[in-house]
């Protein structure tokens, strides 16, 4: 089975509120891409994936006049995808939910959040003091975790999709209020990965086959800040010291490996100056899951051998988003 996590950026863009696709020669949002363009690259990719379930962030905008699962109906039905049935969850404010996109024949899914007094559900509030004041602070999410609960023929498994916290100082005017913000945006995305961890760990002392994947804005070694606070937010998630543990390969390569050769799953365009790449999406396993050997992949353009060689998907992967797609195939 093949299970992937895509962040797809502007993808709200390419549809009208009625949940149809805009597939016409205005810009998508993307830097220089046109809604045709990326809606005829993200048809590229997502046949090329031919996956059964695909955690899509940064879909498609659900609202008081727009339909998020509508318009991936439509997408789904205008490439012609099995992965054709839509779920999503709570509901946020910035037009970019999560949403999961599966295939209805392969297995049968439902939004199934959970939640205690400790660590409640991702619509709910957490309480953390993330500044060292001794009083603790709110946390919010404000694209709260899709909680799917998948059954196949052969295996249950719980899946979380994530859109943790940006850490970038948007909107600063100088270096001092935007390294403020970046400290502040850092410990509410650590406070964050804190109230997920506490979730992962429920999953995992009961027992479930389990699996994390998204986009969470961090990585180890991944910039200033996770000096200042001792670890990233994928760190902490994955587990620590002789706990449970989550498992990602290109996680670990780089908590092994802080010189030399990284895996990324991100490529930002930055004027006048060179591509920014970034570790940024994961697919985190549980210990059961692990043992069943699966095979994890970047969709990287320059990367991946298949992809590259192939001319019209790496173009494609690079018209469609800033993130690549992650793929994990494994046998459930």
């Amino acid at each position: 089975m093949r299970i992937v996590t895509y962040n797809v950026e502007w993808f709200n863009n390419l549809f009208d509120d009625d949940g149809m696709l805009i597939d016409d020669g205005g810009w998508s949002g993307r830097w220089d891409v046109t809604r045709a363009q990326q809606i005829e690259a993200l048809g590229g990719v997502f046949t090329a994936m031919d996956a059964d379930a695909i955690m899509i962030i940064e879909a498609p905008d659900s609202s008081r006049k727009r339909d998020g699962a509508l318009a991936l109906t439509t997408f789904a039905e205008y490439f012609g995808l099995r992965t054709r049935a839509v779920i999503t969850g709570f509901r946020n404010d910035t037009q970019q939910e999560i949403a999961f996109l599966y295939d209805p024949d392969v297995m049968s899914a439902v939004h199934d959040p959970h939640g205690d007094a400790t660590f409640p559900q991702f619509d709910g509030k957490f309480r953390m003091d993330v500044d060292a004041d001794a009083t603790p602070e709110t946390i919010r999410w404000s694209k709260p975790p899709l909680e799917v609960a998948v059954t196949t023929p052969h295996r249950k498994v719980r899946l979380i999709g994530v859109h943790a916290k940006s850490k970038a100082p948007h909107g600063t005017r100088n270096l001092a209020a935007a390294t403020r913000i970046a400290i502040e945006n850092r410990r509410k995305q650590l406070a964050q990965c804190v109230w997920l961890r506490g979730r992962v760990e429920q999953h995992l002392k009961a027992g479930d086959d389990l699996i994390v994947l998204g986009d969470f804005n961090d990585g180890p070694g991944l910039d200033e800040y996770e000096k200042l606070f001792g670890r990233s937010g994928a760190e902490i998630v994955l587990g620590e010291g002789n706990g449970m543990q989550l498992y990602d390969p290109h996680a670990r390569m780089v908590l092994g490996r802080r010189v030399g050769a990284q895996p990324s799953t991100a490529r930002f365009k930055r004027t006048g100056e060179p591509f920014l790449q970034a570790l940024l999406d994961y697919i985190m396993v549980s210990p059961g899951l692990r043992a069943k050997n699966p095979a994890w992949q970047i969709w990287h353009p320059f990367d991946h051998p298949k992809c590259y060689a192939n001319q019209d998907l790496r173009e494609a992967l690079l018209l469609a988003s800033d993130h690549f797609p992650v793929v994990l195939d494994i046998a459930l």
